[in-house]
């Protein structure tokens, strides 16, 4: 095992006497290309260009010496200090700090970065990396080969954002642009970069808000400091909407950060818009201009990002990006089976009668699912009186994909 191993963050600036003091001791130096060019490299100690950080913990882990690693930005913030560290290696680690990367990018555009998400993609996380960029207004992307700013630009579709692509930040090269994300993806993009995506209407109808009251927690959105409570009793617009069935739909949907909630048949948009206020990126679709307007209203009230989708499901869900889990509102068998096409984790639908439940069930079985339904029964109460206010009866249904599928 190394004797020592000491992790330098390098934010393009000159190196700190602890870095340099590490380096001139070193008999083995990993690092990307432009670390490995650096003059204090030692001649004499041996070169890793990093590729994959668990190979090269691997041989600093057999190395019968004085270790040292680089990384760009902090390496304790989404870099190289959790791998070097994981039980599997046994490395003790120090660390000489820099500025993050996603810090320096904020700090280039003179954004304060306290109430952003910030995540990282690699081809493997990209989509989800996308659906962030879809639910929140500020988000600062880590990005990688093969999903940089091109990719985000193309995943993104028909949402509009403004990006602030931060290139090769610290050194003599370091770019910043400003354009809008239908434009990202005709250029080509050096690496590494960051890439700042803003907008949307939750960014607008947050900003009072957010002067009022200071920020106190890192990334928090507007619906998350907004009223307490979800699937709270509201002007339902229609048969499904009711507020018992909507939580028992949130709470078999499982809506977070990073998923794409289709919400077909959204009518009020009030279980879009609940689904949006836990962290999902939401496509609310409804045949209905009407409704449509309803559910755009409801997120700029709440303060979420949600994509509105017009038109008649099952054809309109053709070009929609593949969602995480869908709530079927509206359009029975033929849509849930149209749905089940799509392999979506999970998928929740109602029905207000048994043969009806006994079809879209059927439809999902076909699909592969596993399918669970309940007949659910709620009475509003009236408290003054405690008379009967109103009745709602109808069938919950909740389907599965089997992991292996």
């Amino acid at each position: 095992m190394a004797d020592r191993v000491t992790v330098i963050g390098w934010d393009g600036s000159p190196l700190t006497a602890a870095a340099r003091s590490a380096l001139s001791a070193a008999t083995l130096v990993a690092g990307a290309g432009h670390h490995l060019a650096l003059p204090e490299v030692p001649p004499t100690a041996e070169r890793i260009r990093l590729g994959s950080l668990g190979l090269a913990a691997r041989r600093i882990a057999g190395h019968r010496g004085t270790a040292v690693v680089f990384a760009d930005g902090d390496p304790g913030f989404f870099g190289a200090v959790r791998t070097l560290r994981a039980p599997e290696h046994g490395l003790e680690v120090e660390v000489v700090p820099a500025v993050s990367s996603v810090a320096a990018a904020f700090a280039r555009a003179g954004m304060p970065w306290d109430d952003a998400q910030v995540v990282v993609a690699h081809p493997r996380t990209l989509r989800r990396a996308v659906n962030v960029c879809r639910a929140h207004p500020k988000v600062a992307v880590l990005t990688s080969p093969g999903a940089g700013p091109a990719e985000l630009a193309l995943l993104l579709g028909g949402v509009h954002r403004t990006f602030v692509i931060c290139e090769e930040l610290g050194t003599a090269r370091e770019q910043v642009t400003v354009l809008t994300s239908d434009r990202a993806a005709d250029h080509s993009w050096r690496d590494p970069n960051v890439v700042i995506v803003i907008g949307g209407q939750a960014a607008a109808s947050a900003a009072p808000s957010a002067a009022a009251e200071p920020a106190w927690l890192l990334g928090q959105s507007p619906a998350q400091s907004g009223p307490r409570g979800w699937a709270r009793p509201g002007p339902d617009a229609g048969e499904g909407e009711s507020a018992p069935l909507r939580a028992a739909q949130l709470a078999r949907l499982g809506p977070r950060t990073g998923d794409l909630v289709w919400d077909i048949g959204t009518g009020s948009g009030a279980l879009a818009v609940e689904a949006a206020a836990f962290g999902a990126a939401v496509i609310a679709v409804d045949a209905d201009p009407r409704a449509c307007e309803r559910a755009t209203a409801a997120a700029r009230d709440r303060g979420v990002q949600l994509q509105v989708v017009a038109g008649r499901a099952p054809h309109v869900l053709e070009d929609l990006p593949e969602p995480d889990v869908v709530r079927v509102g509206g359009g029975g068998a033929e849509v849930a089976r149209a749905v089940a096409d799509r392999r979506p984790e999970r998928i929740v639908s109602h029905a207000s009668t048994r043969d009806e439940a006994e079809a879209i069930g059927r439809a999902l079985t076909e699909g592969g699912y596993t399918v669970e339904c309940a007949l659910l029964q709620s009475v509003g109460l009236d408290t003054r009186t405690w008379g009967e206010q109103d009745r709602s009866v109808v069938f919950l249904l909740a389907a599965e994909r089997p992991v292996n599928r």
